[in-house]
């Protein structure tokens, strides 16, 4: 064991066929920071694609990514293997606040979410993860997170209506290198097709590079405080609920990987994930959330190590602390961002989809059919009800919608006989498909 607290894997330079480098070991420093630069490849595209569509200041937001990883490897006992990007669930309560309440508002919503997060981490640390099956099943999970993502298809045509052919070229270049290529070029198809559609922006004279000369090269990103409007707050509730099911989604999948249980330490990463949120809303950047493009790195590299992350973090770190490089960022045009929202935005929806897809959700029961049904036309239509001064739109009223006419249903119906209940994690003795 090294000093640090990693063992080095077998010689340190390769991994045997059919095995893994586990949380608590690393290969060389050299192949170990090659691994954690790769992690920041990885994020680096949708962690940026946020603050650019909220407009939040990019630099801000990765140096609180950097910040809330560190946080999350820490809280998590150096025993989960994590980066914490911007989370998308955060889009639309962000834009509305900014729209009704300035940038600082929608801050305040970031920063009451990330301790809401929090608060559930602790009792989830205490009482056990079961109670999230049953209050979230995978019914209900799936329909928040699609329409979420669907909620926001109109911002996508916004953006993409700013340069057609811009966006146009974004969008081909995503779908086409997503089949072109494997392995990692393939996971990073939306990095490089927004490169590719920022190359024709700048050939079409689309971008101002003036902010970029005028930034200094090292500096503090800008921050900014949050202020609280009770008016917008309901706004950013439904978000915990993604939060929790990619929280607890993320820990599955690196226990299936790696075969180790980390049940124990649900608990302690949503906590993490719930600090992390309230640190970069306090001080003006997007929540975070555990990213997938990572674990299509480990899938891909078959190394878990922490130690990775580590290294992850300090790169992100520098490259936040460079004024110059957030501006360069920041000049990414509303072509390239609308050719690209428009795979993303889709892709979160679909990805509702695939909850209910992996998890067997049976369509022929009346109670699944109608939970969906209702809270996906409320999210998408985005439905709207004002009581005083509190405003819920539809991601909020879509949300309520799917706990409430789940469970009401679902209560009446066992009361009643009338629908024999699915099969679910909820209700399988023993837990969900991976579990047992």
């Amino acid at each position: 064991m090294s000093s640090i607290g990693w063992s080095v894997h077998g010689d340190g330079r390769r991994v045997a066929p059919g095995a893994v480098v586990a949380p608590d070991e690393r290969l060389s420093w050299p192949r170990t920071v090659g691994i954690g630069m790769q992690h920041v490849v990885a994020m680096f595209g949708a962690t940026f694609l946020v603050p650019l569509i909220t407009g939040l200041p990019p630099a801000t937001t990765l140096f609180f990514s950097a910040v809330g990883t560190v946080l999350f490897l820490l809280i998590t006992g150096n025993r989960l293997p994590s980066y914490l990007g911007s989370s998308f669930a955060f889009l639309a309560p962000i834009a509305a606040a900014n729209a009704s309440g300035g940038m600082a508002v929608a801050l305040g919503g970031v920063m009451v979410t990330g301790l809401l997060l929090a608060v559930v981490g602790v009792v989830v640390h205490l009482a056990g993860s079961r109670w999230i099956d049953v209050v979230m099943p995978p019914v209900v999970t799936g329909t928040i997170v699609a329409l979420i993502g669907l909620n926001l298809a109109p911002v996508a045509w916004t953006n993409f209506q700013v340069s057609p052919v811009t966006a146009l070229v974004t969008l081909l270049s995503i779908i086409l290198i997503t089949v072109l290529f494997r392995g990692i070029l393939g996971r990073l198809a939306i990095l490089l097709g927004v490169l590719t559609g920022y190359l024709v922006a700048v050939l079409r004279g689309e971008i101002d590079f003036a902010t970029v000369g005028a930034a200094a090269w090292v500096g503090l990103p800008t921050f900014t405080a949050p202020s609280f409007d009770l008016a917008v707050l309901g706004l950013f509730v439904p978000v915990v609920f993604v939060l929790i099911a990619e929280n607890v989604g993320h820990v599955k999948s690196v226990a299936a990987m790696t075969g180790k249980d980390l049940d124990p330490v649900i608990g302690r990463a949503l906590f993490a994930d719930g600090i992390a949120t309230t640190l970069a809303g306090a001080g003006g950047g997007s929540g975070t959330t555990t990213y997938a493009e990572n674990i299509g790195v480990m899938a891909a590299t078959r190394v878990y190590s922490t130690a990775a992350y580590w290294v992850a973090a300090a790169t992100a770190l520098v490259l936040s602390l460079s004024p110059k490089f957030g501006a360069l960022v920041a000049t990414i045009p509303g072509g390239v961002l609308g050719g690209a929202t428009t795979v993303l935005y889709g892709m979160i929806g679909i990805l509702g989809a695939r909850i209910w897809v992996q998890n067997k959700v049976d369509f022929s029961d009346p109670v699944n059919l109608t939970t969906a049904a209702v809270a996906l036309v409320v999210g998408i239509a985005d439905y709207t009800w004002v009581a005083g001064d509190v405003t819920f739109a539809g991601i909020a009223l879509g949300t309520a919608a799917a706990i409430g006419i789940y469970h009401l249903m679902r209560s009446i119906s066992r009361w009643r006989g009338t629908h024999d209940e699915a099969l679910t994690p909820a209700s399988v003795p023993g837990g969900t498909e991976l579990e047992r």
